[in-house]
């Protein structure tokens, strides 16, 4: 039987970094953080869904469950600190949801875009979950760290037996930046202008009140 979901969010510590403002959002310098886009005709439309059919998902429900959708910069502390608590909700609701990820790489985090490539790029390969753990596990260790960080990148590519030829192919390709670029501009389309960000069946949630979560995929769930 599965543990209650907040207790278990308690026991993380996350419900007392809020409240003390220890887990700070980043928010993204943009002119244009609207949640809608012009059209070819000049009228404001908005967009439909927070999910791309390219987009990268964690978890595999169906095509009627409840979607949550996370914007995430592998480099921000915010998502670090997010990260155990949106392990332990995907635990919890393993099988309820589809959990899809999607970048979101702020112009301030020296490395964010780096990170996301090599995410991408791990992708690739059909490694992108792997990828994507690795990264958030070791942000202390590279996170604005001095320098380029794509050989400790590659690094990690070999630790999880990535073909590092192809990988280095990938990390050179303009096609793999773009990828991650498309992600940003749809967010940024969507209102996205921090990180993390999450969507539940394409409603922002707030999650200043961390167990606004949990609740609006219970809540969807009914």
């Amino acid at each position: 039987m599965k543990k209650a979901l907040l207790p278990t969010l308690v026991a993380f510590g996350l419900f007392a970094m809020v409240a003390i403002g220890v887990l700070i959002y980043v928010t993204v310098n943009s002119a244009d953080t609207s949640p809608t886009a012009d059209s070819p005709d000049g009228t404001a439309t908005t967009p439909s869904s927070a999910v791309a059919s390219d987009s990268h998902y964690l978890d595999t429900a169906d095509s009627d469950a409840v979607t949550v959708v996370e914007f995430l910069d592998f480099e921000c502390s915010a998502c670090g600190q997010f990260y155990p608590y949106v392990e332990a909700m995907r635990e919890h609701y393993d099988g309820k949801i589809n959990y899809v990820v999607r970048y979101f790489p702020l112009p301030n985090h020296p490395h964010s875009m780096e990170a996301a490539i090599a995410a991408e790029a791990a992708a690739q390969q059909g490694e992108f979950e792997a990828m994507y753990h690795k990264l958030f596990e070791t942000q202390a260790e590279w996170g604005f760290a001095d320098g380029s960080q794509y050989s400790v990148f590659r690094d990690y590519a070999a630790d999880l037996g990535l073909d590092l030829e192809a990988f280095d192919a990938a990390i050179a390709d303009p096609a793999t930046q773009a990828r991650v670029e498309a992600d940003f501009e749809a967010g940024q389309e969507l209102g996205v202008n921090s990180t993390p960000s999450f969507y539940v069946n394409d409603e922002l949630i707030d999650t200043q009140r961390v167990e606004n979560l949990p609740e609006a995929i219970a809540a969807a769930l009914k």
